[in-house]
C-alpha cells in the first residue's frame, strides 16, 4: 500500500511560487481557516464543512481523517478549534504568535511540529542589502483523526502539496502521518532548492573575486554594492545563517520520527522519515561547506586588499627614496658656507645636477627592477 509513497509525496526539483490565494484547493471558510477537508479511505469527501462538523462526522463513522489548514490565525480565530480538539495551549501560543524553532513536542496522544520554510529570493544582482532568503513557518499538530496545518509568511503553501496526496487516495488511506510526512518531505525539499541558489551566488562572488586583479579589488572596495566589496560576502554570510537557523534545529525532530515510536504515526511511516532526515543532513552539510568557502573567499578578498594597499606603501617608498637624493644634495648646498666644493667653478651648478638626476635615475632604474615601480 505504501511502495509509491516516496513518488506520491515527493514534488519536482524546483522553486514553487509564493502564496496563491486563489489556489482552487481552497474554499473560503474565513480569514484564517483556507481549507476544511474530510478524508475518508484517502477520498476528499465533497462540500465545504465547518470544522465542528468535518469532526463530528469523523468520530461518528469511526474512519478518516479531517485536515484544516489556516494561515497566520489569530488567538481569538484559532481558539474554537483548539477547544474542538483539545490541543494544549502552549501549543496553541506557538501556533498562533510564531517566531518559533523548528521542533517536535508531544502532548497525550498527539504531536506538535514546527518547520521553517525557506524561499529563495530572485534578484538580478547581489549587493550589500540583497534578501537571499525569506523564511516562514508551517506548524503540524497530528493526532489519530486529524491534522491542523498553521502557516505563517508569504510562501510555503500547502495548496499543490494537498491536490497531489488527494490524487493518490492510497496514501492518504494511510493517516494523518502521511501528511506530516508529506509536509516534512515538501519543506526539505524546499530546502535543497534554496541551497542550490544560494550556491549560484556564491560561485558568481567566488568568480568575481579570483577574477579580480588586486589593484581593481583595492580600487573599488570602498564602493557600495561593488562587485568583488567585502559587504556582498558579508551578506551572504548573514542570509546563510538565516539558512542554517531554520535547517539545523529540524535535525533531532526528524530523527526522533524516524527512529521513535509515537502514538499519532503509522510504523509503515518511520522509514520514509529517516529518508527525509538524510536529505537534510545533506543539507546541513552544504550549508556548513558554504560557510567555510565564504570564509575561504572573504580572506582571499582581504588579501588581494592588503597586497594592493602593499603595493601602494612599495610605490609611494620608493618615490620618497628618489626625492632624498636632491633633498640631501639641496640640503648641502643651502648651508651657505664659503668654502664649498666648486661654489665658485662656472660648471659645478651644471655638474650637481647632472650628479643628481643620475643618482635618481639609477634608484629608480634599481626600483624598477625590483618591481617596486
Amino acid at each position: 500500500m505504501i511502495s509509491n509513497l516516496r513518488k506520491a509525496v515527493r514534488l519536482p526539483q524546483q522553486r514553487r511560487r509564493g502564496v496563491d490565494l486563489s489556489h482552487p484547493a481552497r474554499s473560503p471558510l474565513g480569514t484564517a481557516v483556507v481549507n476544511c477537508a474530510v478524508y475518508e479511505k484517502g477520498v476528499r469527501q465533497p462540500g465545504d464543512q465547518p470544522a465542528e462538523e468535518a469532526v463530528r462526522r469523523v468520530r461518528d463513522s469511526g474512519d478518516g481523517f479531517v485536515w484544516i489548514g489556516l494561515h497566520e490565525p489569530s488567538e481569538k480565530e484559532f481558539a474554537g478549534i483548539a477547544e474542538l480538539f483539545g490541543l494544549h495551549p502552549l501549543a496553541v501560543e506557538d501556533a498562533v504568535h510564531a517566531h518559533q524553532r523548528p521542533k517536535l513536542e508531544r502532548y497525550d496522544s498527539s504531536l506538535f511540529t514546527v518547520f521553517k520554510t525557506v524561499c529563495y529570493v530572485e534578484h538580478d544582482r547581489l549587493t550589500e542589502t540583497s534578501e537571499v532568503v525569506d523564511t516562514g513557518e508551517i506548524m503540524v499538530f497530528t493526532g489519530a483523526d486529524f491534522v491542523i496545518t498553521v502557516r505563517h509568511g508569504g510562501h510555503g503553501s500547502l495548496g499543490p502539496l494537498r491536490e497531489q496526496l488527494e490524487a493518490d487516495p492510497e496514501q492518504l488511506a494511510i493517516g494523518p502521518s502521511a501528511v506530516l510526512h508529506a509536509i516534512a518531505d515538501l519543506v526539505v525539499d524546499d530546502y535543497l532548492d534554496v541551497a542550490a541558489a544560494v550556491q549560484d551566488d556564491i560561485d558568481d562572488v567566488e568568480s568575481e573575486v579570483f577574477a579580480a586583479s588586486p589593484r581593481r579589488a583595492a580600487d573599488e572596495e570602498p564602493r557600495r554594492g561593488t562587485p568583488t566589496g567585502a559587504g556582498r560576502i558579508y551578506q551572504l554570510k548573514r542570509e546563510l545563517l538565516e539558512l542554517k537557523r531554520a535547517v539545523a534545529p529540524l535535525t533531532r525532530p526528524l530523527q526522533a520520527l524516524a527512529t521513535q515510536p509515537m502514538a499519532p504515526v503509522d510504523p509503515h511511516i518511520t522509514t520514509y522519515f529517516r529518508d527525509v532526515s538524510d536529505h537534510l543532513e545533506r543539507v546541513t552539510e552544504q550549508i556548513n561547506a558554504f560557510d567555510e568557502l565564504l570564509n575561504s573567499i572573504l580572506q582571499a578578498h582581504l588579501a588581494q586588499v592588503t597586497v594592493a594597499q602593499n603595493e601602494d606603501m612599495r610605490r609611494i617608498s620608493a618615490w620618497v627614496a628618489i626625492l632624498a637624493v636632491p633633498t640631501m644634495v639641496c640640503g648641502i648646498y643651502g648651508m651657505n658656507f664659503d668654502h664649498m666644493p666648486e661654489k665658485h667653478w662656472t660648471f659645478g651648478y651644471p655638474l650637481v645636477m647632472a650628479v643628481t638626476l643620475t643618482l635618481c635615475f639609477l634608484i629608480r632604474r634599481g626600483f624598477k627592477r625590483n618591481g617596486w615601480l
